[in-house]
């Protein structure tokens, strides 16, 4: 069953288009090294909630957005294969620089890989 990374994470709106550009650099990484998908996806009806939701989930400030993004995988062992790669691949490096140069603040990030239950 194919597994899945997701992430949700605050990117400052001065720095989409950097963020873009890293994006663009990490999924083609990911996809050389066996991911079947990579997704980023940029916050267009996402409103606060009482209780919960996703600006809250990243203690959204002024000036942010928010971005849904995840990368699929044909199984939890083929993830952990391709991650390894792309962990190994110099340019993750090269391209992303530290986590100080990230167009986006790491800190707020959330995280984590999910089991397909339902895949139509």
């Amino acid at each position: 069953m194919a597994y899945v990374d997701g992430f949700v994470l605050p990117v400052p709106k001065r720095k989409l288009d950097a963020y873009r550009r890293m994006a663009q650099k990490a999924g083609k990484i990911w996809k050389e090294h066996g991911a079947v998908a990579f997704m980023e996806c940029a916050a267009d009806d996402v409103k606060p909630g009482k209780l919960t939701s996703f600006p809250q989930s990243v203690k959204l400030k002024a000036g942010e957005t928010v971005f849904f993004s995840w990368i699929v995988y044909k199984s939890r062992k083929h993830r952990d294969q391709v991650n390894r790669k792309v962990m190994a691949d110099p340019r993750i490096k090269e391209d992303m620089g530290s986590p100080a140069d990230m167009p986006f603040d790491a800190k707020r990030m959330i995280y984590g890989g999910f089991k397909v239950m339902v895949s139509l």
